[in-house]
């Protein structure tokens, strides 16, 4: 399957995916409240989630490196459907918390395994576009699959469950008839196995590590804006939630739309300057927020955030397979395990700086910014990578 062919075909498994996980963002709030959940529970039902992904992302990496993608990438998915499933049975708030638990401990294949195939299927010069593909399918599943949830809410709280694990079921069943292995592609796939605490020793002692921290960052930034915005928003220029479903729309069709443009982007300016950019042009958004007014200024200084951002792990992740010295599934998983910490941290420490001044996450948005480019930039230097 040549890379022309495979990368659309991952691109609509991304989509699918993120769509159907994105279904369930509107409902599960009222669905847990109904079940007697209370703030506090409600925010360890999100928070567990992300947990399970920072957990055992880097062992579905290496398992994929082993046994070969297609397997995990389907054991993924079906997680997610069955943790769908789950949720839609629950009776009880405990069921709510096995259902997260389930599936966001087999769900945090999807991420490392699906960039893992790009790595495998593409060529250093097409990294970054097969990196910004499947950041475009995830963005806009994001984007689309809280409206769909939405309208089938209207129906029932429990009919988004049995839609998202209806999607993710026939996601599945796609991965198995289209999707060929691709793990005998990559120049990675001999490597010697290790013990798992020995792995993450390893992992934290190459300079590579800089590139995972600088992606924690980046993601406790995001997740902490994500979980405060829209109170921001509504004191600042009176925007109620409707409202801000079309801001965040609109960032989001804008990262996407710079993400599937990456292929050019990269072949351009190469990764590091796009990360470079990436990251100053995000502090700038975040500074800029702080002076939004209306819906239009609210929409656009997001949306330079959401480019800035947008750019940042598509590029991180092709400059991180292409310094690998251990097998992609491996490097990939602790990505997207340190993603996951942040998601954790972020929403936490934004509502508590949020508390002290309604402006406070954003000023320590643009310094998390720094504290990022700084990482990269000793990256750069340990690395002896040209900037060109």
């Amino acid at each position: 399957m040549t890379t022309k062919r495979v990368l659309p075909i991952l691109f609509l498994i991304m989509f699918l995916v993120m769509l159907g996980f994105g279904i369930i963002i509107p409902v599960l709030p009222y669905y847990a409240e109904e079940l007697g959940a209370s703030a506090t529970e409600l925010g360890l039902l999100m928070a567990v989630y992300s947990f399970m992904q920072f957990v055992f992302a880097p062992m579905w990496g290496r398992v994929s490196d082993r046994i070969g993608r297609k397997p995990v990438i389907m054991l993924g998915i079906f997680g997610l459907s069955l943790s769908f499933f789950l949720l839609a049975f629950a009776s009880h708030l405990w069921m709510l918390f096995v259902a997260r638990v389930i599936g966001g401990f087999l769900s945090a294949a999807n991420m490392p395994t699906v960039m893992a195939y790009v790595a495998d299927v593409t060529s250093e010069e097409d990294r970054g576009k097969g990196m910004g593909i499947i950041g475009a399918a995830t963005g806009l599943g994001f984007i689309f699959g809280p409206a769909v949830g939405g309208v089938f809410s209207k129906i029932n709280l429990e009919a988004p469950f049995y839609i998202a694990g209806t999607v993710s079921l026939l996601t599945m069943i796609f991965v198995f008839f289209i999707l060929k292995e691709s793990v005998q592609l990559s120049d990675r796939k001999q490597r010697p196995k290790v013990k798992r605490t020995k792995a993450i020793g390893q992992a934290m002692k190459t300079p590579m590590a800089m590139l995972y921290f600088l992606q924690f960052f980046i993601a406790v930034s995001l997740s902490g804006l994500e979980a405060t915005f829209a109170y921001f928003a509504a004191v600042k220029a009176g925007l109620n939630a409707v409202s801000m479903g079309y801001v965040f729309m609109i960032m989001g069709l804008a990262s996407a739309a710079v993400q599937g443009s990456m292929g050019t982007l990269t072949k351009k300016f190469g990764e590091i300057k796009i990360i470079q950019a990436g990251i100053v042009v995000s502090a700038l958004g975040m500074g800029l927020i702080l002076l939004t007014q209306n819906f239009l200024t609210a929409a656009v200084f997001l949306t330079i955030f959401g480019i800035g951002n947008g750019v940042i792990r598509p590029s991180v992740s092709s400059l991180l397979t292409k310094q690998a010295k251990s097998g992609y599934g491996e490097v990939t998983g602790y990505l997207s395990s340190f993603g996951s910490l942040g998601r954790i941290i972020g929403p936490v420490l934004g509502g508590a700086l949020y508390m002290v001044w309604i402006g406070l996450p954003y000023v320590s948005g643009i310094v998390l910014s720094a504290i990022a480019f700084g990482l990269f930039m000793i990256y750069i230097k340990r690395n002896k990578l040209s900037i060109g």
